[in-house]
């Protein structure tokens, strides 16, 4: 009996830190199905698909306000993912929800291939100290348990796993409330909550730098 009542208490702690998630935070499988859906997207069909795109993420792809995303050379696989996030309500925006509802799959795939055929926004070079942002981009912080972000987002920043999105080029704002996001919980459609636990270690300027960091990397 008190084995049991450890074994509930254990499970409560766990959740009440967001240990154990009670719903999964993704409903997208990659599945050979849907890379071959997203494979065969059509850039030409997912421009005339994205003209209601372009008020927020510009005409190629590229926001001019720095709070959106610019979506220019995005994974086609990531933007398919959070388009799918937005529908299913695993990624919490009214307005992209309100965007992604009306899409079925076909329409996924081809807006994510019309911005993943784009060039990567201009790079804008940073004029602060980045030095601690190189750091964690190349080696990460063993202590806290941080790994290199290079080893997901690849050492030029374009991404390199299914799913894992390019910051080459992103605007700083958006990447730097994006974090924030995440160490605060509010976005959580991450698998295995892999960027809340890394965020939740970062400083509020190592997020400034990266988010800077990758900004100078566009194209």
């Amino acid at each position: 009996m008190k084995r049991y009542i450890v074994m509930v208490l254990g499970v409560q702690l766990l959740l009440g830190a967001g240990m154990v998630p009670g719903a999964p935070s993704s409903l997208v499988a990659f599945t050979p199905q849907i890379r071959s859906l997203i494979a065969s997207g059509d850039p030409a069909r997912g421009k005339d698909k994205a003209a209601g795109c372009v008020s927020c993420h510009g005409a190629q792809g590229i926001a001019e306000n720095a709070a959106f995303p610019s979506l220019a050379g995005q994974r086609a696989d990531y933007l398919y993912k959070q388009l799918r996030d937005y529908k299913d309500e695993k990624r919490v925006n009214p307005l992209m929800a309100a965007f992604a509802q009306p899409l079925n799959e076909e329409d996924m795939a081809d807006i994510a291939a019309w911005y993943a055929s784009q060039p990567l926004p201009p790079a804008k070079p940073a004029d602060d100290d980045l030095g601690a942002a190189t750091t964690l981009v190349r080696r990460g912080d063993g202590k806290r348990l941080i790994p290199a972000c290079a080893a997901c987002h690849a050492a030029n920043g374009r991404g390199q796993a299914v799913a894992v999105p390019a910051l080459a080029g992103q605007n700083a704002a958006h990447l730097g409330q994006t974090l924030q996001a995440y160490k605060r919980g509010t976005r959580a459609n991450d698998v295995y909550s892999v960027m809340r636990n890394i965020a939740r270690a970062l400083s509020g300027e190592e997020i400034a730098q990266l988010a800077k960091y990758y900004e100078s990397l566009g194209e």
